[in-house]
């Protein structure tokens, strides 16, 4: 786990204090050198979303992970979604679509 994603689990965390949380680095499915930590999708599945519209629950995260994204984080996936979302999923997560570049 590199810096960046070990930073971005720690904040979620803490923040959100999450059921379930997925913190996926997807950098090696775009364009660049290996290694890289430009590229995240995370999963947040937390009580702290329940009433709360899809669009808070995203600045809610964004709010979060603020200095990353400041810092030059390329993209951030979100999947914000209450305990009871989660589970009428059967824990299952979506999947990115395939980078087309």
């Amino acid at each position: 786990m590199g810096a960046i994603e070990t930073s971005i689990t720690n904040k979620l965390n803490e923040a959100l204090s999450p059921d379930h949380l997925e913190v996926i680095n997807e950098s090696d499915q775009h364009k660049g050198p290996p290694g890289r930590e430009s590229h995240f999708r995370v999963l947040v599945v937390a009580d702290i979303f329940d009433g709360q519209r899809l669009v808070g629950r995203h600045r809610m995260v964004n709010k979060t992970l603020k200095a990353e994204l400041d810092a030059g984080l390329h993209a951030l996936a979100i999947e914000a979604l209450t305990p009871a979302q989660w589970e009428e999923r059967n824990g299952v997560r979506m999947e990115s679509p395939a980078c087309g570049g």
